[in-house]
């Protein structure tokens, strides 16, 4: 099973960066990355650098949220955070299944050095690429990617959706975050320390996993879509 250093490092080797060797570093914890990512949802309610993210949000499949995208976090010259996803289910937004997700360079804006994320999945076909293991952005065929960022929301208009939609804020400058390149990929002993028991990434999604240290932030999901 792969483990974080070796995401990260994959996704350096494929990027031809420098070193893949990970820095020391306190691994964020489970229950740290949920409640981040209840905070990026209030944020996405008020910070214009979302745009219409919130409306595209009801529309969704899934969504991936990284509450802190770390440039040089990871290992040198790479960038990567901890997230969670849920997938829109007909009662309503499942509970979270870990992720991680890395690459050589995100593409920040010079100077900064963290980022919020929201990946919106707007398809089938989207959500079924993500959830294959060590999915890497912009080398399936067919699962297109629109990074967005303030001000440019109407690029996405048309009778098409795109199969994933990229919104991020970055520590008070706005501007599209570049993820071609990048890894996800499930984290399934974030999501044994979580829930208390081995699950797979499936069976958080679409099965009945489910915790009541996540209802705030399936509620705060409900309120939004």
């Amino acid at each position: 099973m792969f483990t974080r250093a070796r995401l990260f490092g994959t996704a350096a080797l494929l990027a031809a960066t420098v070193s893949a060797a990970p820095l020391a570093r306190a691994q964020t914890s489970p229950q740290v990355t949920v409640d981040g990512a209840r905070k990026v949802l209030a944020d996405l309610r008020h910070d214009k650098a979302f745009g219409n993210a919130e409306q595209l949000l009801r529309q969704a499949k899934a969504v991936l949220i990284v509450p802190r995208l770390v440039k040089g976090g990871f290992f040198v010259g790479g960038e990567g955070g901890d997230g969670v996803m849920l997938v829109q289910r007909r009662g309503g937004w499942s509970a979270p299944g870990f992720y991680a997700i890395g690459a050589a360079s995100f593409g920040l804006q010079a100077g900064l050095e963290q980022s919020e994320m929201i990946m919106l999945i707007m398809t089938p076909r989207g959500l079924e690429g993500v959830l294959h293991d060590n999915f890497k952005i912009g080398a399936q065929a067919g699962i297109s990617v629109v990074t967005l960022g303030s001000g440019v929301e109407g690029a996405i208009g048309g009778a098409t959706p795109p199969d994933i939609v990229v919104w991020s804020s970055s520590t008070g400058l706005y501007g599209g975050l570049t993820v071609d390149g990048s890894v996800i990929k499930s984290e399934p002993s974030d999501d044994t320390t979580f829930y208390g028991r081995p699950v797979t990434p499936r069976s958080v999604l679409f099965g009945p996993v489910g915790s009541p240290r996540a209802a705030p932030l399936r509620r705060e999901l409900a309120s939004i879509g």
